[in-house]
């Protein structure tokens, strides 16, 4: 059972599930959906409205993921941050009662504007006694995403599954695949439609246990890969991914088809994309992943496939473009450097030394450079530079900050002449100085370095080269 420890045997994660109205056991769990809903989708009546209507208009829909409400305005708070809140106090042995009102004030609304027949008050009580004993922070910011799947449970007529009860971490703090699937598929298989909170499960010590900050991600993925789904259709509040960063380029393409190396190739250079970890489970089970606008039901959203794929997934030669700011390239001139050996792995072991991780390492006969993220120099720079000195002697060392990365992502590279000096044409009209280029051996991405001023003007000229320029 799921508690911190026995004196908490009322926690409230073992309830026993009702089933739903038209809940029946299924023989297999084929050709289905499983969607999540991000918390801008279900921040109120009206948005939960929204997306109970998308469920029904699909009757492959059977497993639903939902989040805790989200902000409903700009100046809004979400329900996770409110039991952040209101924990602390808690903790502090200050009064909370207040502020946990004001979370059971956010869901009576949501009942209300939804006509349910349906109190929460029985929970609440529950959460505001471990609240006092101290049932943790994992427990606390859980009960967001419990209770809102309480509530679309009830809405929808789907049984309600406690992600404490099938999903679970191992000893080390680790996800427990092999449990939790087992679990999952056991459990599901006795129920044809079912809402399971998204972000949390149950720790090898008992403790109720989250993933990181937005984790439900994470739980879609672990359910349909669970139950071999189809499809994991995953609904927020924008139709897809861009191909740019809408900050920097205005009203950029959406992309229809991505796979999962592109997506995490955009993803590592800083793109606003998945959780990184809900990728692996469907990934290792070929499922795709489509994106979708829960405001904007119609639109195709972006789908993420496979790999192996052999179709052509974009109408552009590039995917997407991504970049970050705020590195630092060491640069090391030796002649015959080449002939040294184990000069390169000199130079890498000082800042292996000093815990700093590289980015890129372009190189020729006599010089290498090695490009770092400029935090992890901070108060060692000099230190790390005299090592390096030390180490291999070199004619000279110098070091360049506010260097950017950008990184041109895109399958259809692989087929097309020239794409490294189309990028060099459409910053060079730009007068935007090239500091670096790398190209992996996938011919999957092509990386620039630019000066940090030169950052968004270079990320702008690149989508109107391979972008506006096909669409024109």
């Amino acid at each position: 059972m799921c508690v911190p420890d026995g004196s908490f045997a009322d926690l409230g994660v073992n309830q026993p599930i009702k089933e739903g109205r038209g809940i029946k056991p299924q023989e297999a769990i084929m050709g289905i959906k499983v969607v999540k809903f991000g918390g801008s989708s279900l921040a109120d009546a009206t948005q939960i409205q929204k997306a109970a209507a998308i469920i029904r208009a699909d009757e492959t829909r059977r497993y639903v993921v939902p989040s805790a409400p989200g902000k409903r305005f700009s100046a809004d708070t979400k329900v996770t941050d409110m039991l952040y809140g209101c924990y602390a106090l808690a903790e502090q042995g200050l009064a909370f009662q207040t502020e946990l009102d004001a979370i059971q004030a956010r869901y009576d609304d949501i009942i209300a504007g939804l006509g349910l027949d349906l109190s929460l008050a029985d929970e609440f009580a529950v959460i505001a006694d471990n609240f006092r004993k101290r049932a943790g922070k994992d427990y606390a910011a859980s009960r967001g995403e419990y209770l809102n799947g309480k509530v679309i449970a009830a809405y929808l007529g789907f049984a309600f599954v406690d992600a404490a009860e099938v999903i679970f971490f191992a000893p080390d703090g680790n996800y427990d695949a092999e449990k939790t699937s087992a679990s999952l598929r056991a459990r599901l298989s006795e129920l044809d439609h079912a809402v399971i909170p998204g972000f949390y499960g149950c720790g090898a010590d008992g403790y109720v246990k989250t993933f990181s900050r937005g984790g439900s991600d994470v739980t879609g993925s672990i359910v349909a890969d669970a139950v071999k789904a189809e499809l994991y259709e995953n609904w927020t509040d924008v139709s897809g991914f861009l191909v740019a960063d809408p900050r920097i380029v205005e009203n950029p393409a959406v992309i229809r088809t991505i796979t999962y190396t592109e997506l995490r190739e955009l993803s590592y250079m800083g793109a606003s994309v998945l959780h990184e970890a809900a990728i692996f489970p469907v990934r290792s089970a070929g499922i795709p992943i489509n994106i979708r606008n829960t405001n904007a039901p119609d639109h195709p959203g972006t789908m993420i496939v496979p790999d192996s794929t052999d179709e052509e997934l974009s109408a552009y030669t590039i995917t997407g473009i991504a970049g970050k700011k705020d590195f630092t390239s060491i640069n090391i001139h030796k002649d015959m450097m080449n002939s040294q050996i184990g000069f390169c792995r000199d130079v890498l072991s000082v800042l292996a030394d000093h815990q700093i991780p590289i980015e890129h390492m372009p190189s020729s006969i006599d010089s290498m450079t090695v490009i770092v993220d400029s935090s992890y120099l901070k108060g060692v720079e000099q230190e790390v530079r005299t090592e390096i000195i030390k180490a291999v002697q070199p004619d000279t060392i110098d070091s360049e900050d506010d260097i950017a990365l950008i990184a041109v992502v895109g399958r259809g590279m692989r087929r097309t002449r020239g794409v490294a000096a189309r990028i060099f044409a459409a910053l060079a009209h730009a007068r935007i100085n090239v500091r670096m280029i790398d190209q992996g051996s996938s011919e999957l991405n092509v990386i620039v370095a630019v000066k940090g001023v030169d950052f968004e003007q270079a990320i702008r000229c690149i989508y109107d080269m391979f972008v506006t320029s096909v669409e024109e």
